[in-house]
Order: C-alpha cells, then structure tokens, then sequence
C-alpha cells in the first residue's frame, strides 16, 4: 500500500510538471505544439485517476483565462488547449460500445463543463475566453463530431445568454460559437433568431460582421443578409456582399433584389465595397449563368433598370483582359456590323450600346476596335430609320391587352437604345452626318414615333447640327410641320361647269357622226380630195372626245395639298417635348430669338391651358425653361407659375415648383427688382409703394413655400425641402426659420419612408454648416427656435417621438470652428461661444423646466474659448448665476466643470484629466479597462452625428471593437489611488508571459 502511494505521489508530482511545461512551451509560437499534444495526451493516458490531471490543467488554464487582451502569449495557449482537448475526439463507429466513446470523450466533456459554468463569472475578460474557448473547441470537431444532447443543450443556452452581453467581443465569440448548433430548416431555431435580432438591433459592427460570416442563409435569413449592404460600416457592408457572393444563389433573390445590390453596390461610397462587387458578386453570378452576360442581364429586368444594367455592364467590361473577350462574349454582328433586326432583343442592344460607349470613352485606345463595333453613319441611319418606321401603334382597345402593351414597350425601349447609339458614331464625314441629319428628321415627322423618344431624338439632332441659329430653325420647322402638316383637300366641281363639258362631249359625237355620213357620200361621188379632209376632221374630233371623256371620268371633288392645323393632345405634346427639349439645349447666354419667341406665343402659353393634363405640364416644363432665357419673359410669367403651384393637379404643381425654384437659383429674389416700376405722379411715394410691394411678393413667396413642406402631397414636400436646400446652400435666401424647419423635416418620423427627402437633407445640412461661417451663424439662430418647438410639441405630435438630446448634438457638431471647409485665421467670438450664451439665457428663463437638463448637457459638448476676454466673462457671469438657482445635481456637475474650464483652473484641469485616464486594475491580471463608448442610436433611421464632448472628437481608435468593451469608470475618483509606477506595473504584466505567474504558484505551493 505504501509502495503503491509513493507511486501515486511520484506520477501525480511528473503530472504537475508536464503540464506547467507544456503551457509554458505553448505560449512560444515557435513551438510545435502537435508534439507538446501528443506528450501531453501521452501522459494523460498513463494515468488511471484523471482527477488530479483535471484539477492541474486547469489552474494553469485560468491564468490565460483572466487576459482580455489578444497577447500572442496567452492566444498560443488558447490554440494549444483546443488542439489538446480536439485530440481526443473519437471518430464516429456505429459499432463502438458506448464506453469507450465516453472514456475517450472524458476530458472533452469535463473541460465544456468547467467552461459553461464559467461562463457567467463576473470577469468579462473570463466570460470572453470562455466563449472563445467554447467557439475554438466546437470549431475544431471533425464535421460528423457527435457530443451529448445535454451537453449540446447546456451550450445552446449558454451561449444565447452570452450573445446578449454588455461586451462586444464576448458576443462576437458566442456567435461564433453558435455557428455549428444552428438549424436553419428550423422556423423557430433560437439560434437563428438571436443572430437575426444581433444583425438588426447591435450597436458594434464587428458583432454584425460576426453574425454575418457564420450565419446560415435561408429563406428566413436572407432577408437580414441583405439588408446588411446598407449597413453604416463599410467593413459590415463588404462582408455582406461577399457573404451573399459565396452562399447565395442569384435564383434566390428577387429582381428588385438584384437591382438595388448591384446599383448600391458600384455606387458605394467605399471603394473597398465597390471592388468586392465586381471581383466577387459579378464573377460569382456570371458563373451561375455559365458566363453568358446577357443571360444575367435577362435576370435583372434590363427594361426598368437601365442605368444600373449599363454600370454592371461597364464593371464587366473594366475586368476584361483583351479586347477579344469583348467582342466574343457579347452581341453577334452581321457582315453590316449590326445586328439583325429580328435579333434585337432589349439584352443584346443594351449591351452592343454599352460596348461601344465604353469602347468610345477610351479615346484613340478604342478607335480600332469601335470601328469593329458600329458601320457608317449613313448605314447606321437606314438601319434606324427601317427599325423606328415598323414600331406597333396601338389603338385605345389595344392597350387594354397587356401583352400587345408589353410587345410596344419592348420595341420603345430597343429603339431608345439605338438612338443613344448615335452618340458613338463617327460623324466626321459630311456625307454620313447629312444623311443622318435628313433621317432623324424623317423620324420626327413619322406619325408612329412613340413620344418617349421624341426628345431623344432632338437631343441627337442637335447634337449633330452645329450652328445654333441652324438648329432653331430646323426644330421650328419640324414642328411647324407636326403641328401643321400638309394634307390633300378635295373641293367641290362647279355643277354649271360639268353640265357643259357634257353638251360639249354631246356636240362633238354629233360632229363625228355627221363627219363620217359626209366621208361616205365623198367616197361615193369619187370626191377623194374631199374625203381626205373630212378624215382629217375625224381624227381631230376623236380625241377631243376621247379627252372629253376622260375628264368626265375623273372624280367631281378637286384634290389639292395643303397645311392643316392639328390640335390634338398627341401632336400637341409630341411639339411640345421637342420645344422643351430645344430649349434645354441651347445655351441660356444666348437670350429668345423671334423663332423661340413665335414658339412661346403660339405653342407653349396656349398650351398651358390646354384641359389634357399631360399637354399642360409639358407646357408648364417648356415655360420654365423658356423663363431661364430671359429675366424679362420669367418677369412676365411669374405669376401665372405661382398660381399653377397652388391650383393645378399634383404633378403639374411640382412642374411648376420646380420652374419657380430654378428661376430663384439663377435670379436670386431679387428677379422682382428688375421689373420696371409702374408710372406714378407723385414720384416720391410710387417708389416706396412699388418696393413694399416686392417685398410683399417675395415674403408671399416665402410663406408659400414654407406651407408646402407641410403639404400631405409626399412628392411636393420632398421637392419643396430640396428646392429651399439648394437655394440656401447657394446663398439665395439665409433664413434660420427656414432652416429650423429643414431639420425638424429631417427628424420628423413622418418622413421616415421617404429616403429621398432624408438623404437630400442630410447631406445638405453637413455641407450647408461647414460652407462659412455665416451659415453657422444662421445654425446658431436655428438651435433655440427648433428646441423650443420640439419642447413644447404636444402629445400627438410626431415631433414629440424626437430625442431632443440627439437634435441639440447635431447642433454641436454642425456649428464647430474646427468644422468649417476654409477656418479663419483669427476669430474673436466663436458660434460656439455666441450659442453658449444663448443657451445660459435660455436656462435662466425657466430653471425649473424638464429641458434644462438637455441644455445642460448641450453646454458640456460645446468648444468654448478658455482665454480671457468679454465673451468669457459674459458666459462665466451667466453660468454663475445658473448655479445659484438649479437644482438639479447632474446639471450642476456639468455647469462646475464648464466654470473650472473658463477659469482656467490648472489644478482642476489636471485632477479632470487624472480622472478620465484612471484606468480600472483587476486584482488577478491587472488587466486595464477604459470607458465603453455607446454611440446613441438616431430615432427613426435618423443618421446620427458624431458627438464630441468637452470640445474634443472622438478619435478613430475610440470607435474600434476592442475599446468598445471597456468598462465605464465611475465619475467620482476612489478615495485611495495606486501610484503612477503601481499603474504601468499593472500594465506591464498584460505584455509578459505566464510563466511567472506559473513559477509564483508553484513556488506557494
């Protein structure tokens, strides 16, 4: 029995030793740790009671266990603990008796016990190694690994409660962790449904780029992946698309689907995301269709999506390494260098015009091969010509069948496509560019030219014709010829006319009979002379009848050509795009000639009270644009653009909103100034008559304006909110009324679905605030009037959904000196030293009011100047005379720092910045934590700004995962501090290996 102690002891004391070396050798990377594994596990199996191996093992595991941060020291010994506890995986034999699975499975199972009771433990440095530890384990399983269904369910649960932790990087390792457990055929799997609700609602992106790269796609979950391409951070959004690259069938997802990602995607402001998408998601459909590009171009609807289609196709064209690859995995032309016109389809025209513009904007690169691509311009013409002349046109009742409809449509959209051909063609030649010339005026005149193309065609038109009064005058009389085209008129014939050509025809038959009866007698009597001259007579008689005859043959009514005036809604929109597509052509310098003139007064103004709605806003487009020529013709018709605004038909009211702020872009409001005064005679009171009287016009203007953003029309709101961004941004109107209600437009949950409107605003208000510095100051006058109004909205307000905080941050930062594009070089007052005084006044107003403390908070993240001066005294005099009369802790906090910051205070600087940098020690590791930023999340999809506090931004490496999960230090310091060398102790053990802690326990012991 002694003996077999001794023996015992002996073992168990080489066992300690053994595995101290082992972790000490792990920690090493150069180490081969499949030999430490194999001696380890070798010793392992030598032993009959593994109790005390267990116990050893994992006291040295637990100093790894309490390092949070990613040393390589402690990361080797993670992989080395995995690598041990995967070795005894047994493989999967139905034949094996279970006890000898469970034997070899022993230490496997004993090591997830130790980790899922662990992983509560207050430590969050322990609860992150235990989750990777969990994660690396289930990992390293062979792919048929099978473990017990009580130990798969005590993780399962586990790791659901820890994918809800306070710390980023132990939910990253949780989700990792739950890849292998999840089941995506499962509806109601709980695994599913934690990395759903994890993709939606976490704030750290590394967590969604975490749940993206293991979840599982599905039915259910392919929704969540794909709205992770509109994910905030680019790295998520990337992740995204590779993710739907690699596991996602292009079948699986709807066209809409492949629309929006291709269009996002190579639209994407991060060119990392932009690349993923051409050398991952392109390539990988491409596959799926065995490489035919027009067979992916059928699958994204080429017909409603265009522009996107071309993009993808010049992203195609861009990663092609030859021109040959071009030109074979495209269109087949014939030996005209065009493709057959029963073989146009909408795929293959798209890609020939995407081809040859790409090819077109190489510049001399591309001659040689766009010369292999289009003909002539003169064949090119005919080709247009005989494909345009043969488009359908249907009547009322053939529109109904919307199979005819489409058929149209489809024929529209091939020749809209071989119109923009014409701007790749090669013009050059006089010959070709007549003929060209000749027939897209042929096409115009055409009866059965769909409108859709009309103002192509005059764009390409002009684009061709190179003097400006030449192109005038060849529109103006193409219309002049649609609008008065010359058709054959029948008049009636005389009755009095036609009754004598008919006794005439009786007469000469009377003639002829007598003639011959005379001829007979002649022939008779041997009179030859005679006879011959009455067969002479005979003749003549005969054809003066037989032209007598024919006239009666002809009809009665006279046919004659001549100009007809139509006014049918067809023809009349069919001139009227024309017009307004001269119109923008031509350059606004150039002024109204007497051809556009003559165009205005018979086309345009008569068509704007035309009863067909599609007429009159065609009309109400080409008057705008006719107004951008002449300051006097937009003087004229002012007006009328105000009225058809307030009283026409939705659409036609935008059209004319859009005229009204064009003209305000260009003229300024000042375009009522230019009107000549009316003629008084008393010339001391007409003119302050007439100027209150332009004042009362643009403040109209103004306050109708300002009525439209409250308009239910959804569509004239969003045109009325951008029409006053761009004409603020360009300095037309500086209104901070104006602008208070552009912000609370952008926070109203009202506008949530309309992304247009949002993301104009957005963008305009980060460009508006750091254009000047007099656009902060008109942000300044803005914060307190949108305060106010967010304050005191009422209940069923939707603007009382609004976090004021989130506004008064976005405030902060928009009117930040450091903010602006061009800073200047000496400032005395800063907007954020004028906006802290106005706040202080209005805390002063009522100290007792709930907003007090949002003001409060608004003064702690303004960049106020320290240095002495008048502002500062102001400001120190206000904030004091705050502290006397609020009550409020918080806010007094925040008003006492805010005072020791303007007085300057040394001391009080030093003690805060103690304060801030005093860093949490764990009494284990000394592990040192800092505080876990949480960016506020906007309401309602409203993009947050980023905060700043104490006049200081946040840098890059605070918004990183790892600072993300550090603990919040307390306000108020400890009342006992460690020293200054005691802290970088702390911070050194972090950096240094195991084996002292190792070699310190042991020599305890």
């Amino acid at each position: 029995m002694g003996r077999g102690k001794i023996s015992n002891f002996n073992m168990s004391g080489d066992s300690d030793l053994v595995i101290e070396e082992a972790f000490r050798r792990a920690q090493k990377a150069h180490n081969n740790k499949a030999k430490l594994v194999a001696s380890l596990k070798n010793r392992y199996n030598k032993l009959e009671d593994k109790t005390e191996f267990h116990e050893e093992f994992i006291r040295c595991l637990k100093y790894a266990m309490i390092i949070y941060t990613r040393e390589p020291a402690v990361e080797n010994v993670i992989d080395f603990v995995t690598k041990f506890a995967a070795s005894f995986e047994t493989p999967v034999n139905e034949n094996a008796e279970e006890e000898e699975e469970e034997d070899e499975n022993e230490f496997l199972n004993f090591l997830f016990n130790f980790l899922l009771e662990s992983h509560g433990a207050n430590s969050h440095a322990v609860r992150f190694r235990v989750c990777q530890l969990v994660n690396k384990l289930l990992g390293s399983l062979s792919e048929n690994a099978q473990i017990d269904d009580d130990l798969c369910d005590r993780i399962h649960e586990a790791m659901l409660i820890r994918v809800t932790d306070k710390y980023p990087n132990v939910r990253i390792q949780a989700a990792l962790a739950m890849s292998r457990i999840q089941d995506p055929s499962n509806l109601d799997c709980p695994t599913i449904k934690a990395y759903m609700l994890l993709l939606e609602n976490d704030s750290n992106p590394e967590v969604r780029r975490a749940v993206l790269s293991c979840i599982a796609p599905s039915a259910t979950t392919l929704t969540k992946i794909y709205k992770r391409t509109w994910d905030v951070k680019e790295k998520v959004r990337k992740l995204a698309y590779q993710v739907l690259a690699e596991k996602v069938h292009i079948r699986a997802l709807s066209i809409a689907q492949r629309v929006s990602l291709l269009h996002e995607g190579l639209s994407d402001s991060a060119d990392s995301v932009k690349e993923v998408v051409k050398t991952h998601l392109l390539p990988a459909w491409l596959r799926m269709q065995q490489g035919d590009v027009l067979q992916l171009l059928h699958r994204l609807d080429v017909e409603n999506c265009a522009e996107t289609a071309v993009t993808t196709l010049q992203a195609i064209f861009s990663m092609a390494t030859s021109p040959d690859d071009l030109l074979q995995n495209g269109v087949r032309l014939d030996e005209r260098k065009l493709i057959p016109v029963d073989s146009l389809t909408c795929e293959n025209v798209l890609y020939w015009r995407a081809l040859c513009e790409f090819v077109k904007n190489k510049g001399n690169e591309g001659e040689e091969l766009l010369e292999q691509l289009l003909p002539e311009a003169a064949i090119f013409a005919e080709y247009l010509y005989s494909y345009l002349k043969s488009i359908t046109q249907l009547s009322e009742e053939q529109r109904a069948d919307m199979t005819q409809l489409e058929m149209v449509m489809t024929q529209e959209y091939i020749g809209q496509q071989l119109i923009l051909l014409v701007g790749c063609l090669d013009i050059s030649e006089e010959g070709g560019r007549k003929r060209m010339v000749a027939v897209l005026q042929d096409i115009l005149l055409l009866p059965n030219t769909p409108t859709s193309l009309i103002g192509l065609l005059v764009e390409k038109l002009i684009g061709i014709l190179r003097d400006d009064a030449q192109k005038i005058q060849m529109v103006a009389e193409i219309i002049s010829d649609v609008r008065e085209p010359i058709l054959p008129i029948s008049e009636p014939v005389d009755e009095n006319e036609k009754r004598r050509k008919q006794v005439k025809l009786a007469e000469v038959r009377v003639q002829i009979m007598e003639a011959k009866q005379t001829l007979e007698e002649c022939i008779s009597c041997q009179d030859f002379s005679r006879a011959a001259e009455l067969k002479d007579s005979i003749s003549q008689l005969e054809e003066l009848k037989n032209q007598l005859v024919l006239e009666a043959s002809q009809p009665a009514d006279n046919i004659k050509e001549q100009r007809v005036e139509k006014s049918d809604p067809k023809t009349l929109l069919k001139c009227l795009t024309m017009c307004a597509e001269l119109f923008k052509q031509m350059n606004i310098k150039r002024g109204i000639c007497p051809t556009m003139n003559a165009l205005i007064e018979s086309l345009i103004l008569p068509g704007v009270s035309n009863p067909n709605p599609a007429v009159r806003n065609m009309a109400v487009i080409c008057l705008g644009t006719a107004a951008l020529h002449s300051k006097d013709l937009a003087n004229t018709h002012l007006v009328l653009l105000l009225q058809i605004t307030q009283l026409d038909e939705p659409k036609i009211r935008i059209s004319a909103l859009r005229a009204l702020i064009d003209q305000l872009l260009l003229n300024g409001l000042n375009i009522l100034q230019d009107k000549p005064a009316p003629v008084s005679q008393d010339d001391s009171n007409g003119q302050p008559e007439h100027q209150a009287e332009e004042e009362g016009t643009i403040q109209s203007i103004l306050k109708m304006l300002s009525e439209f953003l409250d308009s239910e029309i959804c569509e004239l709101r969003t045109e009325t909110a951008e029409g006053l961004a761009k004409l603020m941004y360009c300095g037309r109107i500086l209104s901070p009324k104006l602008l208070s209600r552009l912000v609370l437009l952008w926070y109203n949950p009202v506008t949530e679905d309309d992304q247009r409107l949002r993301h104009c605003l957005g963008v305009f208000l980060q460009l508006y605030a750091r254009a000047s510095r007099t656009n902060q100051e008109c942000v300044e006058e803005s914060f307190l009037p949108t305060m106010r109004t967010l304050f005191n909205a009422p209940v069923t307000s939707p603007l009382s959904e609004v976090d004021a905080s989130n506004v008064a941050e976005l405030f902060v930062d928009l009117t930040r000196p450091s903010a602006l594009v061009k800073p200047a070089a000496v400032q005395a007052v800063s907007v954020h030293d004028s906006l802290a005084v106005c706040v202080c006044n209005e805390i002063l107003r009522d100290i007792s009011a709930p907003e007090v403390r949002v003001y409060c908070k608004t003064l702690s993240w303004l960049e106020i100047n320290s240095e002495p001066g008048p502002a500062n005294s102001e400001l120190q005099l206000l904030l004091k005379d705050i502290l006397q009369e609020v009550k409020d802790k918080h806010c007094i906090r925040i008003i006492e720092k805010l005072c020791n910051q303007l007085n300057g205070d040394r001391c009080a600087k030093s003690a805060g910045n103690q304060d801030t940098t005093l860093q949490n020690l764990d009494d284990n590791n000394g592990e040192v934590n800092k505080d876990e930023t949480k960016a506020k999340r906007a309401k309602r999809g409203q993009k947050k700004a980023s905060t700043a506090k104490n006049g200081k931004k946040a840098s890059k490496a605070e918004l990183s995962s790892d600072e993300s999960d550090e603990e919040n230090v307390p306000e108020e310091p400890p009342s006992v501090r460690p020293s200054r060398r005691a802290k970088m102790a702390a911070k050194d053990k972090t950096k240094q290996d195991l084996t002292a802690l190792l070699n310190q326990e042991t020599n305890g012991s």
